[in-house]
Order: structure tokens, then C-alpha cells, then sequence
């Protein structure tokens, strides 16, 4: 609990630490452990949920729980429509709902509690732990540079090589062989920042989330007994208003998802 540590500081900073493996002398070959594993079990979580409901869906009256998910499934098949016009159920708007459910799935972590959640861990061993995947530069960066590998596939698809290559040279200023270095550079900005806004929108977030909750859960180990209600109030209360940032973050990250796929085929 806050109350364990002898600074503000060093309570943050604690639960600021992820559980990180070295794979080699440089820091960039570091494992997140922590981040791969509650990724990989809220995947599966995600996929399971997905197998689950279409092998138990029936086309009588449906039950709540099959009215309210096929209400999820329908609003993001509408979004997906309204951006990608090409057959969207070929792989586009099945994408976009992994997408949303696995980035809601791991931006809702943020709601379990800090504290309680690295005292049940402290009792296995695990001192460092972060349960909030996206809130980790590097799943969010992983998540959206898989997106961009799948923007680039669907070009190349769509366009063919060599139609690719021509739009990377010769759009959106032309064709003529002296603006091909323009256009290139222009082309090669826009394939670089759309990973780096895409990921960073959703970690800047979801880690200012997590570090409001740590904020506020820290009242209640160093200001007392008034500490402890405001942080039981402002804990409620922030975490009431997260639910709709945390549904935000998906859709967005969903939406861009689409936008970019959709770009990749059309053409300039």
C-alpha cells in the first residue's frame, strides 16, 4: 500500500516500473514482460470471446447479452462501411473489431486497483508489474507498425508493385522526373508519422490514466484520514470518467486502423 513507501516519489516510481527482461548489453533489447504477457492473455481473452459468441448466436430472439453484442458488432460494421468502401468483410471490418475489443480489452486494465492488484502479485515474488499494456510506448508502437505493415501489403496488393512505386514517386505532385525527390520525401514523412501519431496518441492517454490513479491513490497513504475519502472520491469519480476515455482510445485507434487500410486502396 502507499503507506509502505517512504516518498511520493518512490510510490510512483514503483508502480512506474516494468517487469523487464535484458536480452543483451544494449537497453533497446529489453523485454516488457509484463506488457507481453497480460497482451497475449487479453488476446486470446479477445479471440475466445469472438469464437465464443458466434458458435452460441442463434437467429431466434436473441438474449441480452447476444442483443448488446451484435448492437458492438453492428456500430463498428456501420463505421467500417462509412469509411472502407471495397468488401469490408473480406478482412477489413473483422480486423477492426480485434482491434477495438483487444485495445479496450488492455486499456481496461487501467481499472483495476493499483495497489490491491501489486499486493496480490507481491505474493508470488512479482514486485514490478504494469498492468496496463497500453500504456507501454512499445505495444502501442508494436500495435500500430502492424497496422502500417498491413497498409503497405494492401498497396502493394491492390496497386501492384510497380503501381506502388509510382504513386511513392510520382504523386501528389506529378509525374515529372524532377519532382520525383519531392514526392518521395513527402510520401516517405506521411508513412513515417502515421505509425508514430497513431501509437503515441493512444500511450500519451492511457499513461496520463495511470498516472492520475496513481495520483490520487497516493492521498491515502501520505494525507491521512481526509486523504483517504478525497482519494476514494476522486478515485470514484475519475474512474466513472475513464470508462468513456477508454472506450474513446479504442474506437479512434479502431478508426485509424480502417483509415489507413482504406488509403492503401485507393490511390492519390
Amino acid at each position: 500500500m502507499a503507506d509502505s513507501y517512504n516518498s511520493p516519489n518512490e510510490y510512483i516510481g514503483h508502480h512506474l516500473s516494468f517487469n523487464e527482461i535484458h536480452l543483451g548489453d544494449s537497453p533497446f533489447w529489453t523485454l516488457n514482460l509484463d506488457s507481453v504477457v497480460v497482451s497475449i492473455i487479453l488476446g486470446l481473452l479477445t479471440m475466445g470471446f469472438i469464437w465464443w459468441f458466434a458458435r452460441k448466436a442463434t437467429s431466434g430472439v436473441p438474449s441480452k447479452t447476444q442483443a448488446f453484442v451484435e448492437l458492438v458488432f453492428s456500430f463498428i460494421d456501420d463505421q467500417v462501411k462509412a469509411t472502407f468502401h471495397g468488401d469490408r468483410h473480406a478482412f477489413v471490418a473483422p480486423a477492426a473489431m480485434t482491434v477495438f475489443l483487444w485495445v479496450f480489452m488492455m486499456n481496461s486494465m487501467d481499472f483495476l486497483p493499483i495497489d490491491v492488484m501489486a499486493k496480490i502479485l507481491g505474493g508470488f515474488g512479482v514486485h514490478e508489474w504494469r498492468n496496463v499494456p497500453t500504456a507501454d510506448v512499445n505495444t502501442t508502437f508494436a500495435l500500430a507498425l502492424g497496422v502500417w505493415f498491413l497498409m503497405i501489403f494492401f498497396g502493394i496488393k491492390v496497386k501492384g508493385l510497380k503501381g506502388w512505386l509510382h504513386e511513392l514517386f510520382c504523386a501528389p505532385f506529378g509525374s515529372n522526373p524532377f519532382v520525383w525527390p519531392a514526392n518521395f520525401i513527402f510520401n516517405l514523412i506521411e508513412y513515417v508519422s502515421k505509425p508514430l501519431s497513431h501509437s503515441l496518441r493512444l500511450f500519451g492517454n492511457m499513461y496520463a490514466g495511470e498516472v492520475i490513479f496513481l495520483l490520487i491513490a497516493m492521498l491515502a497513504g501520505f494525507s491521512g484520514i481526509i486523504g483517504t475519502a478525497a482519494s476514494i472520491l476522486l478515485g470514484a469519480g475519475w474512474a466513472i470518467f475513464h470508462i468513456l476515455i477508454v472506450t474513446l482510445q479504442a474506437y479512434v485507434f479502431m478508426m485509424l486502423t480502417v483509415v489507413y487500410l482504406s488509403m492503401a486502396h485507393e490511390g492519390h
